[in-house]
């Protein structure tokens, strides 16, 4: 399936910090202090993206998770009421996030991770659940992964050959 390369430069990023982490390295002369940060950008159309930062200081490591979301950014497919076209489940190593559509109204039902992705891609009405492993990086990828998979009722019938009504019929 061909992707769309999306121009990160030509859209009105907002950035979120899921996780920053202190790793620390044990070496000859001592301990190497580096920091992780785990950052999702979006622009809140339908456009998200995730990326990991390292660098031996917190701000330096979410400017480079920054970069790296941005350079990462998906598309997502959203529908009348500001939710998803149909239920799925993203898969990322260990973990799985099912996500289910909602009616308006309903609100963002979702953990912490799993959250950020959603409120950065614009989305206002899904439930959800994480199963399996609860890494942050894994459930961020996970959603991210789940996300990328959806397919509009427009693009299920141009791949089918078929009439947007008789889809959704």
């Amino acid at each position: 399936m061909k992707r769309e390369i999306i121009d990160a430069n030509s859209l009105e990023l907002n950035e979120k910090v899921v996780s920053i982490k202190r790793v620390t390295k044990v070496v000859k002369g001592g301990k190497n202090m580096k920091f992780t940060a785990l950052v999702v950008v979006g622009d809140g159309n339908g456009h998200v993206g995730a990326g990991l930062g390292k660098a031996k200081e917190i701000p330096e490591a979410i400017r480079k998770g920054k970069e790296d979301a941005a350079k990462n950014l998906i598309n997502v497919a959203l529908d009348d009421n500001a939710s998803i076209p149909h239920d799925f489940e993203g898969k990322f190593g260990g973990s799985h996030v099912v996500l289910k559509r909602a009616p308006e109204g309903t609100g963002v039902i979702a953990g912490g991770p799993a959250r950020n992705v959603l409120e950065m891609a614009g989305i206002r009405n899904i439930r959800t659940k994480s199963l399996g492993s609860r890494n942050k990086q894994n459930v961020v990828l996970a959603t991210l992964e789940g996300l990328k998979q959806l397919k509009s009722p427009e693009e299920v019938a141009r791949l089918r050959g078929k009439a947007v009504e008789e889809v959704r019929a």
